[in-house]
């Protein structure tokens, strides 16, 4: 078959894609020697909406790791449960994911 002009050939065009993660921030807690686990268990639920065995979980992990990231979200969502919870005297920040 001759090429006449009229069919062209197909064009692939690449493209990339940028993802943005929905989730890019961390509510970390930290572990201190004031804190009891029951305060840290009950703000926990009170400010993040924890179950009480996600809590005491949680309370655990942080007890025996130093820290531990309790909840993930964006940042808008986790800054006031943040200050919530270091305005309960215990040490909390917001750390990137990405």
């Amino acid at each position: 078959m001759a090429f006449d002009g009229n069919i062209l050939p197909q064009q692939h065009e690449e493209t990339d894609t940028l993802t943005i993660t929905s989730e890019p921030y961390s509510l970390v807690v930290w572990n201190d020697e004031v804190n009891t686990f029951e305060w840290v268990i009950e703000t926990l639920i009170d400010v993040c909406g924890h179950s009480a065995e996600q809590a005491e979980q949680c309370a655990y992990i942080i007890h025996y790791q130093g820290k531990y990231a309790v909840k993930n979200g964006e940042y808008d969502e986790l800054k006031p449960e943040c200050d919530a919870i270091t305005e309960r005297g215990i040490g909390a920040t917001l750390e990137v994911t990405a």
